[in-house]
């Protein structure tokens, strides 16, 4: 028994038996065989008589089988790995082996070798039987035994998806060569499933408790199948459950990046992120207008080193430019696009150049050394509680340097500005919501003005909102990452305050997008999806990390911070776009001379570094300005 066990240790580890081994082994089987059809053919008597002569003739069918093991490579696989394609193998062996052995028998009959007792048709036939059983069984033992050897060492997984996407994926963990998983169970939400088996495996159907179930199969990781990727992500009852079950969850390849044909690698699960669990629906963007508005054309990007301009960059240049000027004033950042467009894009022209936007004569240089055909200007100050404290910066940065680029855009002859805005400027309670709501209202009085021929120009302005984009530089889900991995607490403002959230390569797909269909002078608004309440995304992030005991902290509201963001003001409405997603938002309408005016008296009132009188005339630029948890809520009495 001792030796038994430590034989199977043996074989159970990392090694395997060697080829020569496996040969040994399926040649054994055949010389059996060829006893038991030499048993069956001749009955008790007549085997013991011609005993030497029938071991004389297994031995040689063992040649002839062996040379048809080596044709058809029987051998050459692990035994534990073995699948249906190497069982065929065998069977197809098998039966050349036989086919060559009756022949040799008819040959040897024919020349009178009598001391040589070969198989009849009768033999042949139960040789090649007993043979395809017992090496078909005894690949299936050695994978049978293999599991259970392993099964302590491999996690316990569930797999949720019964259609082409599970069942790849269960193929391609069960031909692992180090097999991390053992499959228990398949989850599906199709009823019709009831009762049957995958792959050997029960499958259970989905509904309300079925972590619990999962949990008293010992399964430690839940496996989404791609096709399942989706309807797993809206179905935030499922998620709580297996989250709060402690049972890990690993996703595959959205659908659309799998062809549905190609066996799916092991290399693609990956943990999921709180990304992943967030509801959204899917974006879908006429990709060949986007095409034709930007192949071939020179493209100008302010911005280009933060969140979503460095996104903006990686998109526009797979439409293959003529050129892309790049802006930002951050130089490390910029370094990083510059090695990104180097690896990514080499054979898009690019300049990256950093500089602030509020350098009038830098970006007037700019401007007339490149001549961009489309300006996306993403750059801007976004912090809330930064520019609260620093009103003269939002000002500079955000409202003169806005107008700084749209001037120039006119001036050199762009053919369409863009301008990426946020949900904050709508109502604004706060001083970088009002400085954006400020920018949009410049672009559009621009652009009121050139149609009606009072600036010449031929320049369509274009303003998209949204609200908060996952990963973006400060967004809330790094930084409570950050506080889980240093233990806690977890702060969050207030226990009813709700985000919407949107993907970056998402937002920036509906930014062009709108890009392409403004004929100048919409505010595009886009559809977040469903407003998350951030006291919940830091529960469940808490829940992923697998930590213990982590408090959350209510810390209370920030200055100029709201509890719920809105994308349109109580004034406006939306008229509907050939894109579900995008909107068009009717705002109340501004002079551009007065405009103008309006900007030029902020921007001297900003040298004088008065917060209070600058955010006064911000309040008097737009009234329903209102200041919550803030020092300028003075000004609004």
């Amino acid at each position: 028994m001792k030796f038994f066990c430590k034989l199977s240790n043996w074989y159970f580890s990392s090694k395997s038996l060697p080829y020569w081994g496996v040969l040994f082994l399926d040649c054994l089987i055949v010389f059996f065989a060829g006893y038991v059809g030499g048993y069956l053919e001749h009955g008790g008597l007549g085997f013991a008589q011609h005993f030497w002569g029938i071991t004389a003739g297994n031995l040689l069918c063992m040649l002839l089988f062996a040379v048809a093991f080596r044709l058809f490579h029987t051998y050459s696989g692990i035994l534990r790995y073995s699948s249906l394609v190497d069982l065929e193998r065998v069977g197809i062996a098998s039966f050349v082996g036989v086919c060559m052995s009756y022949v040799l028998g008819a040959v040897l009959d024919a020349f009178g070798v009598g001391n040589v007792v070969m198989p009849s048709l009768f033999g042949c036939i139960v040789m090649f039987v007993c043979a395809s059983m017992l090496m078909w069984v005894e690949r299936m033992f050695v994978r049978a035994m293999f599991d259970v050897f392993k099964s302590d060492k491999a996690l316990p997984v569930a797999i949720y998806g019964t259609q082409n996407g599970g069942v790849s994926l269960a193929n391609s963990i069960m031909l692992m060569k180090v097999q991390p998983y053992i499959i228990q169970a398949f989850i599906s939400d199709g009823y019709d499933m009831r009762k049957t088996y995958l792959l050997g495996k029960k499958v259970y159907i989905n509904h309300k408790g079925i972590a619990a179930i999962m949990k008293s199969l010992h399964v430690k990781v839940l496996l989404v199948s791609p096709l399942k990727s989706e309807a797993f992500r809206e179905n935030q009852e499922m998620i709580d459950e297996f989250v709060q079950a402690g049972i890990k969850i690993l996703m595959m390849p959205a659908a659309e990046e799998w062809d549905g044909k190609s066996d799916l690698s092991y290399n693609q699960l990956r943990e999921i992120e709180i990304e992943d669990l967030l509801p959204r629906d899917k974006i879908e963007v006429d990709m060949n207008a986007i095409g034709a508005m930007l192949k071939g054309k020179r493209v100008l990007i302010t911005g280009a080193a933060g969140s979503i301009g460095s996104e903006m960059v990686r998109q526009v240049a797979v439409y293959k430019p003529a050129e892309l000027t790049l802006i930002d004033q951050a130089e490390t950042p910029m370094h990083s696009v510059r090695l990104t467009m180097a690896r990514q894009f080499a054979d898009v022209k690019n300049e990256t150049i950093v500089g602030s936007i509020t350098d009038k004569a830098f970006m007037e240089k700019i401007f007339a050394d490149h001549r961009p055909e489309y300006v996306f200007h993403a750059a801007a100050y976004k912090h809330v509680p930064m520019m609260e404290d620093n009103p003269a910066m939002a000002v500079r940065n955000n409202v003169n340097g806005t107008r700084i680029i749209a001037d120039l855009a006119v001036k050199y002859g762009t053919k369409k500005f863009v301008m990426i805005s946020t949900d904050k400027a709508v109502n604004p309670t706060n001083v970088m919501g009002c400085s954006k709501r400020i920018c949009e209202i410049y672009c559009q009085s621009l652009n009121k003005a050139i149609v009606d021929g009072r600036v010449k120009g031929v320049t369509q302005f274009v303003t998209t909102r949204f609200g908060n984009v996952l990963g973006s530089n400060g967004s809330v889900i790094p930084i409570f990452k950050e506080l889980i991995r240093k233990g806690g607490p977890v702060t969050v403002t207030h226990p009813d305050i709700i985000r919407y959230f949107m993907l970056i390569p998402e937002a920036c797909k509906l930014v062009l997008e709108a890009g392409t269909m403004g004929k100048g002078g919409e505010i595009f608004v886009f559809d977040m999806g469903k407003p998350v309440k951030i006291v919940d995304l830091a529960r469940r992030m808490i829940s992923l990390s697998g930590a213990k005991n982590i408090e959350i902290k209510f810390t209370g509201l920030r200055e100029g911070e709201k509890l719920y963001e809105e994308l349109l003001s109580t004034k406006e409405n939306t008229i509907p776009t050939q894109n579900r997603k995008i909107m068009v938002a009717k705002v109340r309408e501004y002079d551009y001379e007065e405009a103008k005016k309006n900007e030029d008296e902020l921007l001297q009132i900003s040298y004088t570094h008065d917060d209070m009188a600058i955010v006064k005339k911000m309040k008097e630029i737009v009234p329903e300005y209102k200041s919550q948890v803030s020092k300028y809520q003075v000004l609004d009495k």
